[in-house]
């Protein structure tokens, strides 16, 4: 596998960003590393990070590279601080950066395939959330998108006043309920599409403060149309579990051979 640290201009967010990449590399005499390569344009697992940490955090507590090398898999982590994947109302556009600007950029600077069956996005807590949200209003661009202890339920607002602060320059004054940043409405609208649906998988432990929201989002989604693969276990909010579920997830995708 190849490791790049990619630091890049971003024209949406104005100002310098990075992402952290994985490009598969076949080799022949790695020890303890079985290295794939499919094909000149790489299947890619778009993976996101959650609300405390950025783009070398996937690396950092998990065995990523490790575990995607036999995969003929790239890796996109990109950075979008503590933004939700949201065009924030008093902040930086980062919805758009997500699902327009960064695939283009990407692929420009890497052979990424951009066929639907190659692209998944997975993501952990707010990075959980962004993985769905992408997928689901986007759903012509991937074809997978797994949800690990994600923040699912974003409409109701916190009670702490910290937290609240935070929620206002991410959402603003309006309501999160019935628009493009609600799970739970765009579960119902690709469900009401004649388009594509991507594959859904969702994990969450049963100790973990998300837990409850989590089984709301499990329920809604079992109302509708769409394959979702869901699974819990004992287990919290923390790296340990993380690293154990993305190996379950690599398991899950439907990656051509």
């Amino acid at each position: 596998m190849a490791l790049i640290q990619c630091h890049f201009f971003s024209d949406v967010l104005q100002l310098s960003t990075s992402m952290t990449v994985i490009l598969p590399q076949k080799t022949t005499n790695q020890i303890g590393m079985n290295n794939v390569k499919m094909g000149e344009r790489h299947q890619t697992l778009y993976l996101l990070h959650g609300m405390s940490d950025d783009d070398t955090i996937w690396l950092r507590r998990t065995s990523i590279e490790r575990y995607v090398a036999s995969l003929g898999l790239a890796v996109v982590m990109p950075q979008v601080h503590r933004s939700a994947y949201t065009d924030m109302a008093y902040g930086n556009r980062y919805w758009t950066f997500l699902s327009e600007e960064l695939p283009e950029v990407a692929r420009s600077f890497f052979h990424l395939s951009d066929a639907r069956e190659d692209n998944f996005v997975a993501g952990l807590s707010m990075g959980g959330y962004g993985a769905l949200k992408w997928a689901l209003r986007k759903p012509e661009q991937f074809v997978a998108a797994a949800s690990l202890s994600g923040g699912v339920a974003r409409t109701r607002v916190p009670e702490d006043a910290e937290k609240q602060y935070e929620y206002k320059l991410i959402y603003g004054d309006q309501p999160v309920s019935g628009t493009d940043n609600d799970l739970f409405w765009l579960l119902e609208q690709c469900d009401k599409s004649g388009g594509p649906k991507p594959k859904l998988y969702q994990c969450c432990g049963t100790e973990d403060f998300l837990y409850e929201d989590n089984i709301l989002f499990r329920d809604a989604c079992m109302r509708t149309s769409l394959d979702l693969t869901y699974e819990e276990e004992p287990g919290t909010h923390e790296w340990g579990y993380w690293d154990h579920k993305i190996q379950d997830v690599l398991r899950w995708l439907p990656l051509r051979t």
